[in-house]
C-alpha cells in the first residue's frame, strides 16, 4: 500500500506540478488513511469498501479532529483512489459516492489596518535584521503573497523600477502582483543595507536570507511575524496567512472588485475570494447596529 501511495505523491509532483506542501499533505493524510486500515488487518487497497472509509472518518471524528480536517482527508482519499482507478490498479472507488462532511465557511482572522501599522512599524530599521524584518512584513501586506510565496520569492523576480513581482504559487502558477510604494521603499533598504552583509561575499538568487545567508524558510517568516504582533501587542492569534487575510479585507472594503483580488491573491476559484466578503458583512451588521435607531 505504501507503494502505491508513493507512486501517487510522484504523480502529483511530476505529473500535476503540485507544490511540495501540498504533495506533503496529501502524504500525511494518506499515511493515516493507511495505518487506519492496517489497524484493521486489512493490507490491500483492493480490499477496501466504502464503510472502510466511512470507519476512518468516524474514527477521525471521534479523536476530535476538526470537521475541516476529515473533509481534507476525504478529499485525499478521494484523489487517491481516482488515480488507483484510472491507472486500473483497482477496478473499483469505494469512495465514489461518499460526500464530504457539511463545512460552514470559517471566517478568516484579519488584523484592523491599526494593528497592520502597528505591527509593521516595530521592527528596528537601525538594525540590518529589522531592515529585512520590516521588508518582509511590508511585502507581504502590500502583495497579499502566501508565506511559501515569499519564502521561495527569487530577486530576479521582483522588478522595483515598474513596482511590481512575480509570484509562483500553488501547482507553479504564474501570477503578478503589483507593490506599493512603501514596500520598494523597505525592499530597496534591505537590497542595501542588508542582503550583502547576510551574504558575507556568497551568492543566492533567493531575495529573502537568513542570518546565515541561505533561503529563509516560512517557519523563520512565521515566527517573525508573531515576534513582533507581541511586541506590538496584539491580542488576536497570529496565523501564518494572517496578512493575506487582511490584504484582501481590506482592499474589498476600500472598493476593490472580486475578480482583481482573486487574481492578486492567486485563488483559482473565486468562491474562495468570496469568503472576505463575509468579513465585510459581518462589520456591516456590527456599524448597523451601533448607530441605527432600531437596530
Amino acid at each position: 500500500m505504501e507503494e502505491l501511495v508513493n507512486n501517487f505523491l510522484n504523480y502529483l509532483s511530476v505529473e500535476r506540478g503540485l507544490a511540495q506542501n501540498t504533495i506533503t499533505s496529501y502524504q500525511k493524510d494518506l499515511k493515516c488513511y493507511i495505518n487506519f486500515l492496517k489497524s484493521r488487518s486489512i493490507d490491500s487497497l483492493s480490499r477496501t469498501t466504502r464503510d472502510n472509509i466511512i470507519n476512518f472518518m468516524l474514527f477521525q471524528k471521534d479523536k476530535g479532529l476538526a470537521p475541516n480536517s476529515i473533509s481534507r482527508r476525504l478529499a485525499a482519499i478521494k484523489v487517491f483512489y481516482r488515480f488507483l482507478n484510472r491507472e486500473r490498479i483497482l477496478k473499483t472507488d469505494p469512495s465514489g459516492l461518499i460526500e464530504s462532511p457539511k463545512l460552514w465557511k470559517k471566517i478568516p482572522q484579519t488584523l484592523s489596518l491599526n494593528e497592520v501599522e502597528t505591527l509593521l512599524s516595530q521592527p528596528n530599521i537601525r538594525d540590518k535584521q529589522g531592515i529585512r524584518d520590516k521588508a518582509i512584513l511590508e511585502t507581504l501586506y502590500a502583495t497579499g503573497m502566501r508565506v511559501s510565496e515569499a519564502a521561495n520569492l527569487k530577486l530576479d523576480n521582483v522588478n522595483l523600477d515598474i513596482g511590481f513581482l512575480r509570484c509562483i504559487g500553488k501547482g507553479n502558477k504564474e501570477r503578478i502582483v503589483p507593490l506599493g510604494k512603501k514596500a520598494i521603499i523597505s525592499i530597496k533598504r534591505y537590497l542595501e543595507v542588508s542582503r550583502p552583509w547576510f551574504l558575507k561575499k556568497k551568492e543566492s538568487e533567493f531575495l529573502f536570507l537568513s542570518r546565515f545567508g541561505k533561503r529563509i524558510s516560512r517557519q523563520s517568516l512565521w515566527k517573525i511575524m508573531r515576534r513582533y504582533a507581541r511586541e506590538a501587542r496584539i491580542k488576536k492569534p497570529i496565523r501564518p496567512h494572517i496578512l493575506r487575510h487582511s490584504f484582501a479585507t481590506h482592499l474589498l472594503e476600500r472598493g476593490a472588485d472580486l475578480r482583481s483580488v482573486q487574481e492578486m491573491l492567486g485563488h483559482a476559484n473565486i468562491a474562495t475570494t468570496q469568503i472576505y466578503t463575509h468579513i465585510n458583512k459581518d462589520r456591516l451588521k456590527t456599524i448597523h447596529r451601533m448607530f441605527h435607531p432600531r437596530p
